[in-house]
């Protein structure tokens, strides 16, 4: 599915442009598909410091993330707080519904650094949702993929996967359980 998503896709440097065939028409609404976020929920994330090594070295957070739509639900504000044991952290991600596309952007911004990430862009089918991107780890550009599953009224669960062999294989890089608070 990912090299359906990624058509197009030219890597240079840690930027991704992607180019839509403007002949094709999205099969399906997509605009609600983040509708099951909204709210206030509790998060247990944790982020693997050795992705391409092991992953054997990680660093637990646990915190609050809220999620609320705006433009009428076309696209959706979360803000994130955590504490772990190297401090407090913020952050906040926006995501943009194309309808155009039937596709979704993500773009997340640091608190601390105020640091824009490069956005990701994909869909959601059969109750998934995985959107494509490139980042950069350790002055390397990767592919990066976001993942949304096991989604319930009252829980869901986020991943990011890194690739730096071009999509082939892919390891865990960050992992988040999300129970609902209200």
């Amino acid at each position: 599915m990912w090299k359906q998503l990624l058509r197009g896709v030219m890597i240079t440097g840690a930027l991704a442009c992607v180019s839509l065939n403007a002949s094709a028409q999205p099969s399906r609404d997509g605009s609600h598909d983040f509708d099951f976020a909204r709210g206030t929920w509790h998060t247990h994330a944790t982020q693997v410091q050795d992705p391409f090594d092991g992953g054997a070295h990680t660093v637990t957070m646990d915190g609050t993330k809220t999620a609320r739509p705006i433009w009428n639900g076309r696209a959706w504000l979360e803000e994130i707080e955590a504490d772990g044991p190297n401090g407090h952290w913020e952050g906040a991600t926006l995501f943009v519904y194309n309808a155009k596309a039937g596709q979704w952007s993500q773009t997340y911004i640091d608190s601390d650094s105020g640091e824009i990430e490069a956005p990701t862009i994909g869909s959601f089918k059969d109750g998934r949702g995985e959107l494509f991107g490139t980042t950069t780890y350790k002055g390397r550009s990767v592919l990066v993929r976001g993942v949304w599953s096991d989604i319930k009224p009252d829980s869901h669960r986020f991943e990011i996967f890194y690739s730096r062999d071009g999509g082939q294989t892919w390891v865990t890089a960050f992992k988040a359980y999300l129970t609902r608070l209200k």
